[in-house]
């Protein structure tokens, strides 16, 4: 424990920042809280996050204070580090939980009438309020498993909106899909904001019944359970190492992105869909690659116009595909443009982040990456004697890049032989069964792997 805070001390003091947080995020639930806190101080202060900067060092002025811990934990998740934040409201709550309940007062008079006092029901709200802090820094973390665990735990105190529907969120997020459907359907309804999430959780439900994931390592069920969307491919490398089928780092190449859009054209062929066209973003990448797409399909091209029914007096635009290479590397306002679903309109991102997942949620993705490098960008390769070496960017136009994807073999790239089978026929049979594709709603985003855990960089 005294090593990993001072292997992080050393780091700051060396000047590198990123590696003493790195430390402190992987090491967190090992540190108590209020020794952190004075190096996380000191990060704080360098980002510039007076905030951060001014909790942690309450905290270390007040250890034992249920308030500092809770302050200092909310700073922390608005702040981005979760990891650090989780112990500081772990310990919140215990000591708010162990408080003694104060004895019933005499309420005050006003007049002919008085107030009748809560004590319980005061002290019932500031647990609550520490509890779905910790929720929300667990979920930040990822860690649905113990998120539900400790709502779990506290059910008694919880209300249905929004405690209960994170029950039955972190119920299916950790895979634990008869409870999150037993907690979601004993929900009352739900009102103002909250209408959205119920009929999101409630979409993801629908397409769990209707093709049930087989396991926990089912990459590509749990992907459509979650987003509505269909993953093409699977990573040949480390399935059984951790990654389950995605990728933790890829140098993509021309015949992967070929590949690609052949894997798009069975998905097509296997739902009956054949779009009119192909909207091409404004990105180089996107363009190449919709470019190509149109070539492939044998449709026309042209730039994406949105039209929605949301957008009164936007054209209409039937069954257009809209193509985007990494969705991340798009305009976000042509991405925003694309959460509202078009009547016959379809999305399909090559490259998709999964550790920062894009803004919308694609109706076909080829690839789940934590990061690659498109063929065009500057990137690793390796030469035939096996050395790296860092190759000048491909400077061509979007139009050139294209024809290079057209030229290519539509190959896969080989692997270790331990990812299951996924020929032609397996995606097919998928796709087929995916009752309700493409999927109908919004495409929001979707900030959590879910249940199949991969491997990833810290």
């Amino acid at each position: 424990m005294a090593t990993e805070l001072s292997e992080a001390w050393e780091l700051f003091e060396s000047g590198d920042s990123q590696g003493s947080m790195r430390v402190l995020r992987t090491a967190a639930d090992r540190l108590p809280p209020a020794e952190v806190a004075p190096l996380v101080a000191r990060l704080a202060r360098g980002a510039g996050f007076e905030d951060l900067a001014e909790a942690s060092t309450a905290l270390a002025a007040r250890p034992g204070e249920a308030e500092a811990l809770y302050a200092y934990g909310y700073a922390c998740i608005e702040r981005g580090i979760d990891a650090v934040a989780v112990p500081a409201l772990r310990e919140a709550l215990r000591l708010v939980q162990a408080a003694p309940v104060a004895p019933p007062t005499a309420p005050a008079r006003t007049g002919l009438f008085r107030r009748k006092p809560k004590p319980q029901a005061a002290q019932q709200l500031g647990l609550r309020k520490v509890l779905l802090e910790l929720v929300s820094a667990l979920e930040g973390c990822e860690r649905h498993a113990e998120a539900l665990s400790v709502l779990r735990e506290h059910d008694a105190r919880l209300d249905d909106w929004p405690d209960r529907y994170l029950t039955a969120y972190n119920a299916l997020m950790s895979g634990q899909l008869p409870l999150a459907r037993r907690v979601y359907e004993a929900l009352s309804a739900p009102e103002g904001v909250w209408a959205g999430p119920a009929q999101r959780i409630g979409r993801m439900l629908e397409r769990a019944a209707a093709l049930p994931p087989v396991d926990d390592r089912d990459l590509r069920g749990w992907h459509y359970v979650l987003t509505g969307g269909l993953l093409t491919t699977l990573s040949p490398h480390g399935f059984d190492q951790g990654m389950t089928g995605r990728w933790a780092y890829l140098q993509d190449d021309f015949e992967h992105c070929r590949y690609g859009l052949e894997r798009l054209r069975t998905v097509l062929a296997a739902t009956g869909r054949q779009p009119a066209s192909v909207g091409l973003l404004a990105d180089r990448g996107s363009r190449a690659l919709g470019l190509a797409a149109a070539r492939v399909l044998g449709v026309p091209a042209a730039p994406y116009q949105p039209g929605t029914p949301s957008a009164p007096g936007a054209p209409d635009v039937p069954d257009v595909l809209v193509v985007a290479y990494d969705l991340n590397e798009c305009d976000p306002d042509e991405v925003a443009r694309l959460h509202e679903r078009a009547p016959g309109q379809l999305l399909f991102e090559h490259a998709t982040c999964w550790t920062d997942p894009p803004a919308v949620t694609a109706d076909v993705s080829t690839l789940l990456g934590q990061i690659v490098n498109a063929p065009w960008e500057a990137g690793l390769h390796f030469s035939e004697d096996g050395e790296t070496e860092e190759p000048e960017p491909d400077r061509r136009s979007a139009e050139e890049l294209a024809e290079a994807i057209l030229a290519a073999a539509p190959t896969a790239p080989e692997g270790d032989g331990q990812t299951p089978p996924d020929a032609d026929d397996v995606l097919t049979a998928f796709a087929a069964r995916a009752a309700g594709w493409p999927a109908a709603g919004p495409r929001d985003r979707i900030r959590s792997a879910g249940p199949v855990r991969s491997s990833r960089f810290a």
